[in-house]
């Protein structure tokens, strides 16, 4: 069997659907040219999983970063209420420019929730499964590039530089076309872990221990041996600022499975190099699930083994300023 083309029909399953994400661009885009218009808005950019084009399947959030002019909000930035003044702020904006009833440039918005960090804007009803929103986040730009960020919660503003994991992204992404496919194949593989992992873990994850000069089979051999032993050192902000990306990470549950990937990952690697690619194949299945395909007569019935994705459910994560 061609593993090659294995892992591009695989990669098929695990990809979102063109015109779905084509369609999240577009409703972000009608945001941030409605923002962007603004007086006191100085940028306005995208960031999350959607920009740095590692997303999975269904996209239904999109993240939106809105760096408003600090000389027009002297207050923001403060501990205390700013950061709620700064969401509230939001908030009200985007229901008269995006309101579904009274916008004046678009009628998109059914609802605008403040979150701790965001305005969460429904397009769709919320009552919806997977309803589609678009998160705004306002910022304050700093003299070192770096932005402030709300948080309702803490009550006070925190340093971040969510654009650093953009372009880190996109250098690994230039050195090797298989990158970003890879980042995606390596989140979808996190819902078999038995406990909660951000997906955003994983992709820092992928940035230390996923290697751009290999071919995908001995990348993801590379990515688990090293990710099961990176992961104890514990995972953080790449950008320095804000610490532990999921502080609740359940260590040793990701490490094990990790290293029941590496063991999955080297006997496949150990067939291919023998000839057996029809038997790396069925490995890899093991080890991915049944969208992995496999030669006819390599076909089982056993199920995937306790590392594929398809056993667990996503479980709803939220994830800190850094993604």
């Amino acid at each position: 069997m061609d593993l090659n083309a294995a892992f591009d029909d695989y990669q098929k399953t695990v990809d979102a659907d063109p015109e779905q994400v084509a369609l999240a661009r577009e409703r972000r885009d009608v945001f941030s040219d409605a923002l962007r218009a603004e007086g006191d808005v100085v940028e306005v950019f995208g960031s999350g999983s959607l920009r740095r084009s590692t997303q999975l399947k269904p996209v239904h959030d999109v993240d939106l970063i809105v760096v408003f002019d600090g000389k027009q909000h002297t207050d923001w930035g403060s501990p205390g209420t700013s950061s709620q003044d700064a969401l509230d702020h939001v908030r009200k904006r985007v229901n008269t420019l995006l309101g579904a009833t009274n916008g004046s440039v678009d009628q998109l918005v059914r609802l605008g929730r403040t979150r701790d960090r965001a305005v969460k804007c429904f397009i769709d009803p919320p009552e919806q499964d997977d309803a589609f929103t678009v998160d705004v986040m306002p910022a304050l730009r700093q003299p070192d590039n770096t932005l402030q960020l709300p948080s309702t919660r803490q009550a006070e503003w925190n340093t971040a530089d969510p654009e650093y994991l953009i372009r880190e992204v996109q250098l690994r992404q230039e050195k090797w076309s298989y990158f970003r496919p890879m980042v995606r194949v390596l989140k979808l593989w996190r819902h078999g872990v038995p406990t909660k992992v951000k997906s955003l873990v994983i992709e820092v994850l992928a940035l230390e221990c996923l290697p751009v000069d290999k071919n995908r089979p001995e990348a993801l051999k590379a990515f688990f041996t090293s990710a099961a032993v990176e992961v104890g050192y514990g995972v953080e902000d790449p950008a320095g600022h804000c610490g532990a990306i999921q502080p609740d990470l359940d260590v040793a549950a990701l490490r094990s499975t990790l290293e029941s990937a590496r063991d999955f990952a080297v006997r496949a690697c150990a067939a291919a190099a023998d000839g057996d690619t029809d038997g790396a194949a069925q490995i890899w299945q093991e080890l991915f699930g049944e969208d992995f395909p496999v030669p006819e007569e390599k076909k089982t019935t056993q199920a995937a083994a306790v590392t594929g994705p398809t056993l667990l459910r996503p479980r709803p994560v939220k994830d800190a300023p850094q993604g």
